[in-house]
């Protein structure tokens, strides 16, 4: 791998430093905070950040006081955290073993096993897309274009302005600052002084037809941070989803005409079953659980088979024109710096060793279980369906990272797709060798998935940073190196946070939790993912209700369209978001688009100053900030109440001031968001 092309590839002046000890060690603990906060949000709201931009920032910051670094060695970190807190999508997969009780808790090894394996395919399957989709592409790459301005403006150089270094350092406060407010205030909801949220619950009256509704409302600063990086499209339509939710399919389905409708066609509903003393919480928050998110799930399928078909002609076209022009290369010639991917060799070798990991991986797993007698029939299609389905996964996410963003990639679209596919074939299998319905069957269904589902995250992350690569000249084989490195890192701490996070708040359908009556974790990916593979191989799964879902994605899907054709894409309805509207808790969706209210107010607010380009940049490094604090310190409670067994460790006060900590706490929740968006508007106006 000689270094040829170095000096052209290089500001004049500048010793070219990039894969550095230093830099590979900064990059892992800035994944596993990535990969903790990223972990549980995602339990939480079904939603990730991508951290390139906030680690590249805190990089830049921390490196700056060492002799000699460079933008390439900030490039190296930026990559190990980003790919690290990539991996905490897995997230979306692997707690549904809990939720079918195969596991009563996380597993180290088998659950580091299940993510590092399919993060190295993600890895090694996205290296010979490279030339394919980021070389030889045309795709914006916006998150990855965004994360090589900042590297530039930001890194040690000759050309850099002063203007770059008091950003690059305000930047930094501005991280941390979010980070310590939100912390702050989940410390101050965690001690019983505020109130972190709240619901009301109602009937409507009989000429609205008599059901049940309500709304939720949540001062989470995580939640607002997310809903300023979705942005305000994406925030108003899932407020649109929320409301088909709750102002129409829960009051039609808990109203009493419905349900006397359905009992005389002879179908059983959920709301016919709820006690008549479990009121107007119970009978709404039962149908919306039981029923309305299967109908959400319904959506959500559809927006991402959507989603996939607008990419599929594209895509094609895309990998056939850049094939053929590597075909054209000429074999032999001496290579830049700047195209030096991993040797293919080393590449077949860790795509065979991993292989042979997930070999292990399956075989293991099936022993033992009503699958034993059929092991090898079971790991030869999971190692089929893993190599066939995952490069196409790789080369679908990647090419969608490269289209819409990794952050904007519907990749949880995918993972629906996968386990609907995975467990369609176990059918096929069960058929085959006469197996009876077992439990193991959807597990191993899961564990397969859960692969497929590493190599798609990984591998719609890697092209983003490799596209940040390309745009400040770094070595490809490097970074593939940090690449591999940041999976390892994310892989190594994800095991512990989702362990904590199910001991101290449990899952639906898991173990019970330590906090008696705590919310349990939404997880909404892992929930509905779970419940589509127990559907399918059981043969229960509300066909009808997904099926109402569907065509409802479709009239979204064509509203959309109408509204994108006569406004010439100003205004849009995201199906995928509606969709995610209708299946995620009310609390959590209010804040989501509250956060993304904010966000446009603020962009609007800073658009005619000087500094509205940098003010842009700020805003988001607050975003990630206060999603970061809150995340580690939900983090941190979860390991107290584990360690210690008490179920509100930092609590000051009882219960029954419900109502002045609520109210307090929407007045100080209030007052901190505009006095954080009014500081971090002064810190862009000085730089």
């Amino acid at each position: 791998m000689a270094e040829s092309g170095a000096s052209q590839h290089k500001p004049s002046g500048i010793k070219r430093v990039e894969l550095t000890i230093r830099a590979l060690i900064l990059g892992c603990l800035l994944a596993a905070v990535f990969t903790a906060a990223n972990t549980y949000l995602g339990l939480k709201v079904g939603l990730t950040f991508a951290s390139a931009i906030p680690a590249a920032v805190i990089s830049m910051a921390l490196l700056r006081a060492f002799k000699g670094s460079t933008i390439w060695e900030n490039m190296t970190v930026q990559t190990v955290a980003s790919v690290g807190g990539a991996m905490s999508s897995i997230i979306f997969v692997l707690p549904g073993l809990v939720m079918i009780g195969w596991w009563m808790n996380f597993p180290f090894w088998e659950s580091v096993a299940i993510c590092v394996l399919g993060g190295v395919l993600g890895v090694t399957f996205s290296i010979p897309l490279r030339r394919t989709l980021v070389t030889k592409g045309d795709l914006p790459y916006p998150e990855g274009v965004a994360a090589a301005e900042v590297l530039k403006v930001g890194s040690p150089g000759e050309e850099q302005s002063e203007s770059a270094v008091r950003e690059n350092k305000s930047g930094l406060w501005i991280v941390v600052g979010g980070a310590l407010a939100s912390a702050v205030f989940g410390f101050l909801a965690a001690a019983k002084v505020f109130a972190e949220q709240t619901a009301a619950f109602f009937k409507l009256p009989a000429a609205l037809g008599g059901g049940a509704t309500g709304i939720g409302f949540s001062m989470q600063f995580a939640l607002l941070g997310a809903g300023h990086l979705i942005g305000l499209a994406v925030g108003l339509t899932q407020l649109f989803g929320l409301a088909l939710a709750w102002l129409i399919f829960v009051p039609i389905l808990t109203s009493g005409a419905y349900i006397d409708w359905s009992t005389a066609q002879g179908m059983t509903t959920v709301a016919a079953g709820v006690p008549a003393d479990a009121g107007a919480q119970g009978l709404a928050m039962a149908v919306w659980s039981q029923e309305v998110r299967f109908i959400g799930a319904g959506v959500i399928g559809v927006a991402a088979l959507w989603t996939l078909a607008k990419l599929a002609g594209p895509l094609v076209a895309g990998l056939a024109s850049a094939f053929a022009a590597q075909d054209k290369r000429a074999h032999g010639e001496a290579l830049d710096l700047t195209e030096q991917d991993i040797p293919i060799k080393i590449v077949g070798l860790l795509s065979l060793l991993a292989l042979v990991g997930i070999a292990v991986l399956l075989g293991v797993f099936a022993q033992g279980t009503a699958l034993a007698d059929h092991a090898a029939l079971l790991v030869i299609g999971g190692l089929a369906y893993v190599v066939v389905i995952g490069f196409a996964v790789a080369a679908i996410c990647g090419y969608m990272a490269g289209l819409i963003g990794s952050s904007n990639s519907p990749v949880s679209g995918v993972g629906i797709l996968a386990i609907v596919i995975a467990s369609l074939l176990m059918l096929g299998v069960l058929a085959i060798a006469n197996v009876p319905a077992d439990p193991s069957i959807i597990a191993f269904a899961l564990v397969v998935t859960a692969v497929v589902f590493a190599v798609a995250v990984i591998s719609n992350d890697n092209l983003q940073d490799l596209k940040t690569g390309q745009l400040v000249e770094a070595t490809p084989w490097r970074q593939q190196t940090a690449l591999l490195v940041g999976v390892v890192a994310g892989s190594l701490v994800i095991p512990f946070v989702l362990d904590m996070m199910n001991q101290a708040f449990g899952f639906e359908g898991g173990p019970p939790a330590i906090v008696e009556g705590a919310q349990t974790l939404a997880a909404p990916q892992a929930t509905l993912i779970s419940a589509l593979a127990k559907g399918v191989i059981s043969g229960d799964l509300r066909w009808d209700l997904i099926g109402l879902g569907g065509l409802i994605g479709v009239g979204i899907i064509i509203l959309d369209l109408i509204l994108r054709s006569a406004t010439k894409d100003k205004v849009k309805l995201p199906p995928l978001a509606a969709g995610i509207g209708v299946y995620l808790p009310a609390y959590v969706t209010t804040m989501l688009v509250i956060g993304a209210l904010c966000g446009w107010i603020y962009d609007k607010a800073i658009a005619s100053t000087r500094f509205a380009d940098v003010g842009r940049r700020m805003g988001v490094l607050l975003a990630s900030g206060l999603i970061v604090g809150e995340s580690l310190f939900g983090v941190f409670t979860a390991a107290v109440i584990v360690s210690t067994r008490n179920e509100a460790p930092f609590a000051l006060i009882g219960e029954g001031g419900a109502w002045p900590a609520m109210w307090a706490g929407l007045v100080v929740f209030a007052l901190m968001v505009f006095g954080l968006y009014r500081w971090t508007m002064s810190r862009a106006a000085k730089v």
